[in-house]
């Protein structure tokens, strides 16, 4: 009925506007503020006819576009990148390494954490520290920090702790060193998630489905537009999954509360108001194991089988977040951006862990409630003025800027540790016990870091540019013992990190480019058995020479080739004085090749190949020295394929394949993890009904039921003679089926 309403207003508009004198025409209502009217001033005020002269008749073509169920089409490119302070920009023209996991993907992959969407990045890989839900993200090779390398919507936040795939409208990660944009940082790339916005169009979107072998789950994603001219926007999105997972005696609950609302107090100006509450508790999943330097790794477990893990043993965690952007056109080519985030990550940490004893797969099972890192309160800013403006010849985008954050980790000060018995990977056991408890709270770190930030991409002619960013950043570190005793601290001022960018662009849709940049990250802190016990060491300055080549053909796929070198400070204990410090080196260089959108009209594409070579230099012994990094594959490989012919009405499929090469296993390289392939296949059948879009999805990961390390990863990333090694199973064979209807 509503379309219908619309199609008579327009030819009545289009019957009645040209008779309209001039001057008459000049007192009409002013369009609707929508958010394409936010970004420039209205069409109106910059072609209004001169006074007394009557406005041309325009042709109007009114165009009725039948509704269809999300990720139908299977759009999985995305024309513009988030570059931070920079704003967005043609992805074709941003000169880094930039791959994004959009909408489409999200659902039709049945998406439920963002460890879900990191598996199509061949670049980047992942510390599961405890369950597939909480894992520490890396990028080339390097392993990224808490806070300084995760962002949403352009705020900082905790990258260590539980997120619904369900609350995004897509993942970003621009690969290699950006610390000249975002201030202090690993260079383990950039993770951006960008949080689903209102729409214009009114929707109510349920989902019902199931996962495994009994985990239900109900959703619903409401949006649209109410008040005059639509100027106020929101997007409600709740979320319940609970029941038994892949695993027998295992328990899965998510739970989101999530509101994102837009605020457009006039043509030019918006304010995002964003909050978010995410519950997160599971029961019974198979632990990892850990073992010491010299342990062969055996071969990986089924964890679908029982006795893994214990029923008893799981974590709670709890999530929230609230942020607030305001967004001002002065007018097309000035913008200012201002922005500020609160997040609270608390989490009752109570997991098995299994403890290889020897390398014949004999393990020792013990249970903790640990006593680290309950609880992460944090605090992110941004502010930005972005501008466009032409020096005779040349064309300027400048922006000049901050951001920065600060962050406070809390501990308990008591936590229990049970030691539950002994087993062997080949049989696993389950032991009576119970789950254990920590008590007390403090305040054992606080992280300050603010940046500021100036850059300007120069257009010489319409093929010749040269980008300049510099960052001056201001960092703070306090350590504390359990008794509130400050053991360490670390000041820095204007610590500076520069980066360059020259691009050719061979035609509007190709663009070779070359970046060059350093940053710093949070410098390492000593262990308690060295000389300079305790102290903050002075921050690493990482480096990058990177190039690369993108096109973009007109049916919108994508290719993008990018060549690095990437090298950071290694600290280790010095074997002759007994001192910790920066003495060595972390070099990695690779070849990346990224494929993203449709390759015919009936096929999508996402996914890529890296190759790449992670070594340390010298550590002070020829054991560790000129070794490879542990964890990190010398090829890795994913692609996602989606089949969706028009001839089909409706049905699809895809198959994804994923392949992680043989990998370092402990520091000496004494073991090593094997490689591994999986399949992932999945069909999916969009119809109506009373014209209501309906869309069925199921799908099967691992169908092979392959047994592999998922992730392999040491304790510490800096040189510590007690660091140990952590080894997770990939997932069993598993599957997901959800029904969509949008009303």
């Amino acid at each position: 009925m509503k379309t219908k309403h619309r199609i008579l207003r327009h030819c009545l508009l289009a019957t009645v506007v040209p008779v309209i004198p001039a001057a008459v025409a000049q007192t009409a209502t002013p369009a609707p503020v929508t958010p394409a009217s936010i970004k420039t001033p209205p069409s109106s005020a910059r072609h209004r006819a001169p006074v007394g002269k009557a406005s041309a008749p325009k042709e109007e073509t009114v165009k009725v576009i039948g509704r269809v169920a999300t990720g139908t089409t299977a759009q999985y490119s995305k024309k513009t990148a988030d570059l931070g302070p920079l704003g967005d920009r043609p992805s074709v023209d941003s000169p880094f390494s930039i791959m994004t996991v959009t909408h489409d993907v999200i659902v039709n992959q049945q998406a439920r954490n963002i460890n879900d969407l990191a598996r199509y990045m061949p670049s980047v890989q992942l510390e599961e520290r405890g369950d597939p839900n909480t894992s520490r993200p890396q990028s080339r090779g390097f392993e990224s920090d808490v806070i300084a390398n995760s962002r949403v919507d352009g705020l900082n936040m905790v990258s260590t702790t539980p997120y619904a795939a369900e609350q995004f409208e897509d993942m970003q990660v621009l690969n290699g060193l950006a610390g000249a944009l975002y201030g202090p940082q690993n260079p383990a790339g950039t993770f951006s998630y960008s949080l689903k916005r209102p729409t214009d169009r009114m929707t109510e979107r349920f989902t019902a489905g199931v996962d495994s072998i009994g985990a239900p789950l109900e959703a619903l994603d409401a949006s649209g537009r109410v008040g005059h001219h639509g100027w106020f926007g929101y997007r409600l999105n709740l979320l319940n999954q609970t029941g038994e997972s892949f695993v027998r005696d295992s328990h899965l609950r998510r739970n989101l509360v999530s509101g994102d609302f837009d605020f457009h107090i006039s043509p030019n100006t918006v304010i995002q108001v964003d909050a978010s509450q995410y519950t997160f508790a599971q029961r019974g999943y198979p632990g990892g194991f850990s073992y010491k330097t010299g342990i062969q790794l055996p071969n990986a477990p089924d964890l679908s089988r029982y006795g893994y893990g214990q029923s008893y043993e799981g974590f709670n965690m709890e999530t929230d977040t609230a942020l607030t952007k305001i967004i001002h056109h002065f007018n097309k080519d000035w913008t200012l951006t201002a922005g500020g985030l609160y997040q609270n990550a608390a989490r009752q940490v109570f997991t098995t862990t299994n403890t290889l004893t020897d390398s014949l797969g004999n393990y020792k099972t013990s249970i903790a409630a640990a006593a680290t890192a309950n609880d992460f309160k944090a605090g992110s800013n941004t502010l930005y003025v972005n501008g466009r403006f032409h020096t005779g010849p040349l064309r300027h985008e400048i922006m000049i800027g901050s951001n920065g954050y600060m962050m406070g980790n809390y501990n308990p000060t008591k936590g229990e540790t049970f030691v539950l018995g002994t087993g062997n990977i080949a049989n696993p056991t389950i032991f009576e016990g119970k789950q254990p408890y920590y008590s007390g709270h403090y305040k054992s770190a606080s992280v300050l870091e603010q940046s500021l930030i100036a850059s300007d991409t120069i257009w010489f002619d319409k093929h010749w540019a040269i980008m300049g960013t510099l960052g001056w950043s201001w960092l703070s570190e306090h350590n504390y013992n359990v008794h509130s005793v400050q053991t360490s601290q670390y000041r820095r001022s204007a610590a500076f990190s520069p980066m360059t960018s020259l691009m050719y662009k061979v035609s509007e849709n190709q663009t070779a480019y070359f970046t060059w940049g350093r940053s710093l990250e949070a410098g390492p802190i000593a262990p308690n058995t060295v000389t300079n016990a305790n102290s903050v060491l002075a921050p690493l300055r990482s480096e990058e020479w990177e190039v690369g080549y993108k096109y973009r053909f007109e049916n919108g796929l994508q290719l993008n080739a990018a060549g690095f070198r990437m090298s950071r400070p290694y600290a280790y204990t010095d074997p002759t004085t007994n001192t910790y410090g920066t003495f060595g080196n972390q070099r990695n260089y690779g070849v990346e090749f990224q494929a993203s959108g449709a390759i015919t009209r009936d096929i999508s594409v996402l996914g890529g190949v890296t190759w790449m070579d992670a070594q340390l230099g010298s550590t002070g012994t020829t054991a560790t020295s000129h070794k490879e990094v542990v964890g990190v594959p010398p090829v890795q490989a994913s692609a996602l394929i989606d089949y969706h012919p028009a001839w089909a009405k409706g049905a699809a499929a895809n198959a994804a394949i994923h392949y992680v090469g043989r990998r370092a296993g402990d520091v000496e390289n004494k073991t090593f993890a094997d490689s591994y392939v999986t399949l992932d296949l999945g069909v999916r059948y969009t119809t109506h009904a009373y014209k209501t879009p309906i869309a069925f999805r199921f799908g099967v990961n691992n169908v092979a039921n392959e047994r592999y390390w998922a992730s392999v990863y040491p304790s510490s990333v800096n040189g510590l003679s007690s660091a140990n090694n952590s080894a997770v199973a990939g997932l069993p064979r598993t599957y997901s089926f959800t029904t969509e209807i949008d009303f």
